[in-house]
């Protein structure tokens, strides 16, 4: 236990002198590996994580994701789907809001990653907002917590490394999304519903759209209607994999995008760099985090944080309880990714254990995964819209995503307290 608390500090000590953490999680990893095994064994098993990941052949279905969302970004259909949700909830108090997070919920079905979800409505949304007069910290707050439903909707790439990690079906993964996704929108607009009431100026009512502008943006969102049919209705119906879904939907993307006169060769090398560079990020951090995982593995640390958890079996639910505020703490002052990677090995075992389906669990990491991405300090959604929006004050984001917070924490508390919405849709492919 001792050696898993000095490599957790000098994890977090590197990141405090601003060293990269997936670097600081494998620097942490193979000198703790060397030290208590040797720095032969140490070197051996470190080569072999990167070997085996990088030529992972399931792990190709995330720089294809990737890439799909990239297209569908550059394509326009973001902004159909802003307009379309506008035409309908517009009209009334916090409406673009709402419109802002039932827009980011169904790019989300297209792309699969929070922070392009999040930095195309950045884009999409605010401008709108500001026009009519919303206030910053309802504006941001809705479009990052909105942007959260990228990881959440299928596809995922969140949902794809944990499937790998457990070794979970992950087109189950991806249909168990489906409702809690729904009800993650429901909630996220709760929110907004809650600010305006409390502050009806933060969010005036817009225009009202007729019935016949209303069906003509809803006929503007086929593209998007088309290719997540294509892909999850594939899955689902087991037409093909996961894996190959990802090459389906990245292709039709393309088509999409082509189609439409969206592609220059020099707009198509700009979105190959960013999904290689994403990808990258993403198998570095992956990388990283197996790594420093593999040391974890040889302290007692896994063992002593099993027989706490266990301590609360006569009411398995608690254990669950248990476990979401760690993450939710944890979430506070770690990149979230890592910190899923780090402790799935840990917790995922005490889960089986118990008897709970490991897909309603994976639903339950990636709405951790969400809160973590819109928790002030570290939350990544944040700090792209920083970046986005440099008039916009960083603490006037923090202030304005703290209800959308409260709303995940609730949302997170109904996925735990009824399994069923998340395993109705999966416990169809067994039949």
């Amino acid at each position: 236990m001792i050696e898993a608390a000095l490599g957790f500090l000098a994890v977090f000590a590197m990141a405090f002198l601003r060293i990269p953490l997936a670097l600081a999680m494998a620097i942490a990893g193979v000198a703790g590996l060397g030290l208590m095994r040797g720095w032969q064994p140490a070197f051996a098993s470190t080569s072999q994580v990167i070997f085996e990941t990088g030529f992972a052949y399931v792990l190709s279905v995330i720089p294809l994701f990737i890439l799909m969302g990239n297209l569908v970004a550059r394509a326009g259909m973001a902004r159909e789907l802003y307009t379309a949700a506008n035409a309908f909830v517009g009209h009334r108090k916090g409406g673009l809001a709402m419109a802002s997070i039932i827009a980011s919920g169904g790019f989300g079905s297209i792309c699969g990653s929070s922070i392009a979800t999040a930095a195309t409505m950045t884009r999409v949304a605010y401008p709108e907002m500001k026009r009519h007069g919303y206030k910053d910290t309802l504006a941001t707050g809705a479009i990052a917590s909105g942007g959260t439903l990228g990881i959440l909707i299928p596809p995922s790439t969140v949902m794809v490394i944990y499937g790998i990690i457990t070794e979970t079906d992950i087109g189950k993964l991806f249909i168990a999304g489906i409702l809690p996704g729904l009800v993650a929108m429901i909630c996220l607009c709760m929110a907004v519903v809650y600010i305006t009431w409390r502050d009806p100026a933060a969010g005036p009512p817009a225009e009202r759209f007729n019935w016949s502008q209303r069906l003509a943006a809803v006929r503007g969102i086929w593209g998007v209607a088309v290719l997540f049919a294509l892909v999850i209705g594939g899955i689902y119906g087991g037409v093909f994999t996961a894996t190959e879904g990802a090459g389906v939907g990245a292709a039709g993307a393309f088509l999409f995008a082509l189609f439409r006169g969206a592609l220059t060769p020099r707009i198509l090398l700009d979105i190959l760099v960013e999904s290689t560079r994403t990808t990258a990020m993403l198998f570095t951090i992956l990388i990283g985090a197996m790594v420093f995982t593999s040391f974890i593995n040889f302290t007692s640390m896994p063992g002593d944080l099993r027989d706490f958890l266990l301590q609360f079996s006569p009411h398995p639910i608690m254990v669950v309880a248990v476990m979401m505020a760690i993450y939710v703490a944890l979430g506070l002052v770690m990149e979230e990714l890592s910190m899923v990677l780090l402790t799935i090995p840990v917790f995922f075992p005490v889960i089986v254990g118990l008897g709970f389906d490991p897909v309603w669990f994976g639903i339950l990491i990636v709405t951790i995964v969400e809160i973590g991405m819109i928790s002030p300090p570290v939350g990544m959604n944040l700090f792209v819209m920083n970046s986005l929006l440099p008039l916009v004050r960083l603490k006037t984001i923090f202030t304005g995503v703290w209800p959308f917070v409260m709303a995940d924490i609730v949302r997170l508390g109904i996925l735990i307290a009824f399994p069923a919405i998340s395993l109705w849709l999966p416990g169809f492919m067994n039949r």
